[in-house]
């Protein structure tokens, strides 16, 4: 009985002579640093001790670290194992070596952003907003960024095996895919189009990429080019320097860029173009969508901001922040957004990642990749010098907003069972695809697969593992015409002749190429947009 009543009351009694000690100083226990800490040294130790199951001390350091971490709610912070912090690079070499994926932390999962053209991840099939499930048998929905990278690197050669999850697809995806070295193509190639428009790719913004849109440009101009579309969808992004330089081309030697701002004064600073513009005659249009991220935004938001380009397409990723590199005792880094990047109207390029509380399903381009509905928002808005409207809120808004070509709700359905063996269905394309080539060898860009390739490709899907439904195949046919004609022009012809194959479907570069039309300057494209109408309001 003694027990049960000294016990409790020397707590009470160390508490109040503790408390008593602390005001007669003043001190706010939960704003006192070093009582926090002690605290929490004294809870490692007493957890370490005492807790019913053996714990490794070191452990609850990392779990306390991960934690403060991921309260931060930014998913572009982490703690970088030594061992790990070569994978940095990953973005600004130009190569090496993995499996062509560019991904992020998004919504609990390392999510595919985009993946490299021509790369591993996408021959076999991975597509933007594919989730990992499980990497070599890893579960993948406690990891971040670094760590799923990690995985995936190795020796050129090897193979991983990965299982990812789609939206609107029950079971996990598996895909086998083997690592090579990458080397990133940033403008892979350039194209004249009809009535001198001509098109430039953008990839990725690497260490080459001013100096290859350099490039390209003044080859088309030596063309006839009157007019450029400057395409950065799918672009991730990568090094800020070089989206500056790209930028640069396109504005005047004092015209702002971008500005980064932190709460430490040595993160604040403010780019600006170094250079006369290099194409001041150029009216221009810049694609972006959805994964349009980063450097990139850069680029489409500075144009935007000093009218010297129109933007068409969607709404983009909005990754604006800017990452400093921490070393840490033991050798670890510490990667902390420290600033972020404001376009030169002061609209941040920053947006937080918004889950879909009505829980609507996506839909699919023709191309499979998911299109998220547009919900309606209000956006602060911006005057640029002509009076033009621009909208903030994150990301950069398009003037003129086009989706990409979707597929009816039950072509989505028959896609959708396609999914689950949708590595081995690549494989049965790919193979399909080179035989086609061999069996044709005058094929022209603009052929059509007939009904009849449709049928020997369906009859071949067993010999690949790849065997699907009629009924699901037949559901599912505009978008298998598509990735087969695709493939096989990629196969005859590489980058130029895939594009050129899928122009047909591409509703972006269309509504581009009608704004263009009969354009000579820039004043006469921001005119032929005032004309049309805001068709992008708010989206």
């Amino acid at each position: 009985m003694s027990r049960s009543f000294i016990g409790p009351a020397t707590v009470i009694v160390l508490s109040a002579v503790t408390g008593g000690w602390l005001l007669q100083r003043g001190v706010d226990r939960a704003e006192n640093v070093y009582v926090q800490v002690r605290v929490l040294q004294e809870v490692v130790d007493r957890v370490e001790s005492s807790f019913v199951d053996e714990v490794e001390e070191g452990s609850l350091y990392h779990s306390a670290i991960d934690g403060l971490i991921r309260d931060l709610g930014d998913p572009h912070t982490s703690l970088i194992p030594a061992s790990e912090y070569e994978d940095l690079r990953i973005r600004t070499e130009g190569e090496y070596g993995g499996v062509g994926l560019e991904v992020s932390d998004r919504n609990g999962y390392v999510t595919v952003v985009s993946p490299i053209p021509g790369g591993p991840g996408e021959r076999v099939g991975v597509r933007a907003g594919d989730q990992f499930f499980e990497i070599e048998g890893v579960p993948a929905d406690t990891m971040v960024t670094e760590q799923a990278v990690a995985l995936l690197r190795g020796r050129p050669g090897s193979e991983v095996t990965v299982r990812m999850l789609r939206p609107g697809v029950d079971e996990p995806i598996e895909f086998s895919m083997e690592r090579e070295v990458i080397r990133l193509k940033v403008v892979p190639f350039a194209s004249m189009l009809e009535d001198g428009v001509g098109y430039v790719p953008l990839l990725t913004v690497s260490e080459t990429s001013s100096a290859e849109v350099s490039a390209a440009v003044d080859s088309l101009r030596a063309e006839g080019m009157r007019a450029l579309v400057l395409d950065l969808r799918h672009n991730p992004g990568g090094l800020l320097d070089e989206g500056i330089a790209v930028t640069d081309l396109f504005l005047d030697e004092g015209k702002v860029i971008v500005e980064t701002r932190g709460r430490a004064s040595d993160q604040n600073e403010t780019f600006r173009a170094s250079d006369p513009d290099s194409y001041a005659d150029l009216p221009v249009v810049v694609l972006v969508d959805g994964s349009s991220a980063s450097a990139s935004e850069i680029v489409a938001g500075a144009l935007q901001d000093h009218d010297r380009a129109v933007v068409v397409g969607e709404t983009t990723y909005g990754k604006g922040s800017v990452q400093s590199l921490f070393r840490l005792t033991g050798g670890d880094v510490l990667r902390l957004t420290t600033a972020r990047w404001y376009t030169p109207l002061g609209r941040s390029i920053h947006r937080d990642p918004v889950e879909d509380t009505m829980q609507i399903e996506p839909g699919l381009s023709i191309s499979g990749q998911a299109v998220q509905p547009v919900i309606a928002e209000v956006r602060p808005e911006f005057l640029t010098e002509s009076g033009r409207v621009v909208y903030g809120g994150g990301g950069i808004t398009p003037d003129v907003f086009v989706g990409p070509e979707t597929l009816s709700p039950e072509e989505v359905q028959g896609v959708r069972n396609l999914f689950p063996r949708f590595g081995r269905f690549t494989v049965a394309l790919f193979n399909f695809a080179v035989e086609y080539v061999r069996e044709q060898p005058a094929l022209q860009p603009g052929f059509e697969v007939s009904d009849a390739d449709l049928e020997r490709l369906f009859v071949s899907l067993p010999e690949w593992e790849a065997e699907v439904s009629r009924e699901d195949f037949d559901l599912a046919g505009r978008f298998v015409r598509y990735q087969l004609e695709r493939e096989i022009a990629n196969q005859a012809w590489g980058d130029r002749g895939e594009f050129l194959q899928s122009r047909t479907y591409d509703r972006q570069l269309e509504r581009a190429m009608e704004l263009l039309e009969g354009i000579r300057t820039p004043d006469e494209l921001l005119n032929e947009v005032r004309a049309s109408g805001a068709e992008s309001a708010r989206r």
